[in-house]
């Protein structure tokens, strides 16, 4: 129970910063920036990977749990358990910033900014570099255990950077769900449900292509 503790508090933080910096950018005429977005999303992450990585992980990502199982680096037993409770954080934090924000109408939901199948492709090659790197930073221990909380959390920022203005820049499923449930904003949901599964899936492979079985050897906290 602590480690779906863990989650469910790790990915209320994601959501609940992430999605807080749109919400607030928005209010305040940009006050924050796109780039404070970006660096709010890559900080959070950052700082939940240190917080409780050593007690689950801390994935707060379902495609990132998906990734595990896949590498054989989490049961099966453990996949539902760990979704739901990276949903439930979710879903509470876009609750809270709802009574917080009740004029903002999306609450940082990912819409698509370009056609549909640019925005799948990007959410798909998006999460495969996320996952990928979170599959090598976590294979070993040593000085990677150390800064396998930076890379990732850099990771999550940069592209954020670079591709936010387009497709949301989500690479996580829980992160999109919950705003998109609570705001009612659901019509190109399916993409940042589905891609993110699919760009999982496909780092899990380049993964064992530069690692052979040591990919499915797990080191330090995810």
């Amino acid at each position: 129970m602590q480690r779906y503790a863990a989650e469910a508090i790790a990915t209320f933080a994601l959501v609940f910063a992430g999605t807080g910096a749109i919400i607030i950018n928005d209010l305040s005429q940009g006050t924050v920036t796109h780039v404070g977005v970006a660096l709010t999303f890559g900080l959070i992450v950052a700082s939940m990977i240190y917080a409780v990585g050593d007690v689950s992980g801390a994935h707060l990502n379902p495609a990132v749990t998906f990734g595990f199982w896949l590498a054989r680096r989490l049961p099966g037993s453990e996949v539902a358990p760990y979704v739901a409770s990276q949903v439930g954080g979710a879903i509470a934090a876009s609750a809270l910033l709802r009574l917080l924000f009740r004029s903002h109408e999306t609450l940082g939901a990912t819409l698509p900014a370009g056609s549909l199948s640019q925005s799948f492709v990007l959410e798909i090659v998006l999460t495969l570099f996320l996952v990928f790197t979170i599959l090598n930073v976590t294979t070993g221990g040593g000085q990677k255990a150390i800064t396998a909380g930076l890379a990732i959390g850099a990771v999550v920022g940069l592209e954020a950077l670079f591709a936010g203005p387009i497709s949301g820049a989500s690479m996580n499923p829980a992160r999109s769900l919950a705003p998109a449930l609570v705001s009612g904003e659901l019509g190109s949901l399916w993409i940042y449900l589905l891609a993110p599964v699919v760009g999982s899936g496909l780092a899990v492979g380049a993964c064992r292509s530069v690692r052979g079985a040591s990919c499915c050897t797990a080191g330090a906290a995810a």
